[in-house]
């Protein structure tokens, strides 16, 4: 669940490659959609591209939405922030506001350290 140019197809696309999913299809929003999936979600995944200045806010929506109006505990949210390579975006020093700082934040740019992307999200299943 994302804001629109956030790197999620990319980082679908990666992730699917190395699990048994054998197909998948580009993101299309579905928002009337969410209450049938959401009713027995036990995570949600959060990607947002840092590069983009809305994309905090629009996030924060989608936490309200999809973590506290389903009363899911923060440990069941994984928050990657996917990087274009070059952007400049600096991994240590992304300051994130309330609630989202509480989140266990992944950064992602699938040019470096892919095993590790891969390794954060095996933890998080």
């Amino acid at each position: 669940m994302v804001p629109c140019k956030s790197g999620k197809t990319v980082l679908v696309t990666f992730l699917t490659e190395f699990s048994d999913i054998t197909e998948y299809n580009a993101t299309q929003r579905f928002e009337s959609c969410w209450p049938a999936p959401m009713k027995s979600a036990h995570g949600v995944v959060i990607i947002f591209n840092a590069d983009i200045p809305n994309h905090q806010k629009e996030t924060e929506m989608w936490y309200s939405s999809l973590v506290q109006q389903q009363f899911l505990q923060d440990t069941q949210c994984l928050l990657i922030t996917h990087h274009k390579p070059g952007s400049g975006v600096d991994n240590g020093r992304l300051s994130l506001s309330l609630p989202l700082n509480k989140l266990k934040l992944v950064h992602s740019n699938l040019e470096d350290d892919l095993e590790e992307i891969w390794m954060e999200f095996i933890k998080y299943l």
